[in-house]
């Protein structure tokens, strides 16, 4: 290397950098060059113009405008009256019905949630391990995720559970007569669950890909260790699925606090019997567009989502204890 050069480098002598553009001519802007990415930054610009339209009018801002009705008194038909944390303080101290509301939402997704990922997992790595018709299983198990949520299978449910259904007829069979589960409030928050659970096929699909990513290195070197299949289960398989866990976990709380249309169509819109099928979805609706008191229902609104976001926010910062991702010298 010249001296020029040297000097340049060590100094940072602007008066001397031309030279190296010269003697390296990459360096150079291509004529064009700054022109054409700007062209290109408009275009993505352009682009994310109706995703930000989108995003700004039909999220942030509802957001916005039902956070600040959250503190007023608003039936739709008057301006909206401040009254401050009146709504909030009316939830927790004078509400009984948002409280059985919020336990009933507590209890099934405390309970369906992992109900849902253990038969998921299960019949996951049942198909793992068969190739002879494994696309007719997937699809089949698949299915009720795509029609689970819609308002003909929640009627069809509903017929299946009442008294004189085929569940019910089914039971009787063997000496057990329990007149129905829509109509029980023992036993309808079961048949919400067990809908639930019947909706596991997407869950599925995405444990099945997991299992498909673990190299069976890992297990022919356990089992040589002289490790059994519950050993494998739990030194392999869970350790390398840990992130698929995470993620099916998250979206499944989240999707379980949400749960409104079977509840709707399974109670006629009541939430009964006894309250039982009132989750905190239908209770809000019925809050806001039943008995006309929106501002209260933004604030039950509000609730859930701040639960939902501290949820998430633990799962996040507890998942380093458990979830463990490639190369993770953890």
């Amino acid at each position: 290397m010249s001296t020029t050069a040297t000097r340049v480098i060590v100094t940072g002598d602007q008066s001397r950098r031309g030279l190296l553009r010269k003697r390296r001519p990459e360096l150079v802007d291509r004529p064009g060059q700054r022109s054409r990415e700007r062209r290109e930054t408009l275009a993505g610009y352009g682009f994310l113009i109706p995703w930000l339209i989108g995003f700004f009018g039909l999220t942030l801002l509802p957001m916005g405008y039902s956070l600040y009705l959250s503190f007023t008194n608003y039936n739709i038909f008057s301006a909206p009256k401040w009254i401050g944390l009146d709504n909030y303080v009316r939830m927790f101290t004078s509400d009984p019905s948002f409280i059985q509301s919020a336990q009933i939402t507590m209890v099934y997704v405390l309970i369906g949630t992992p109900i849902t990922l253990a038969a998921a997992l299960g019949v996951a790595m049942l198909l793992n391990f068969r190739d002879r018709g494994a696309g007719f299983f997937r699809s089949a198990f698949y299915a009720p995720s795509l029609i689970g949520g819609s308002v003909s299978v929640a009627i069809v449910w509903r017929a299946m559970f009442a008294a004189d259904g085929p569940v019910d007829n089914g039971l009787s069979l063997f000496g057990i007569n329990l007149g129905g589960w829509i109509g029980n409030p023992d036993l309808v928050l079961p048949a919400m669950i067990l809908l639930s659970v019947w909706q596991f096929g997407a869950t599925m699909v995405i444990f099945l890909a997991g299992l498909k990513q673990i190299p069976k290195e890992l297990y022919e070197a356990a089992e040589m260790d002289g490790a059994g299949a519950w050993h494998r289960f739990r030194a392999v398989t869970i350790p390398m699925l840990s992130p698929v866990i995470f993620f099916n976990l998250l979206l499944g709380l989240i999707g379980a606090f949400q749960v409104f249309a079977s509840a709707y169509i399974i109670s006629n819109g009541s939430g009964g019997p006894a309250g039982m099928t009132n989750f905190i979805t239908l209770y809000l609706y019925k809050r806001g567009f039943s008995d006309g008191q929106m501002g209260y229902a933004s604030a039950i609104a509000w609730v859930l989502l701040i639960v939902v976001a501290i949820i998430a926010f633990i799962l996040f910062r507890t998942q380093r204890n458990w979830v463990h991702y490639s190369g993770d010298n953890r």
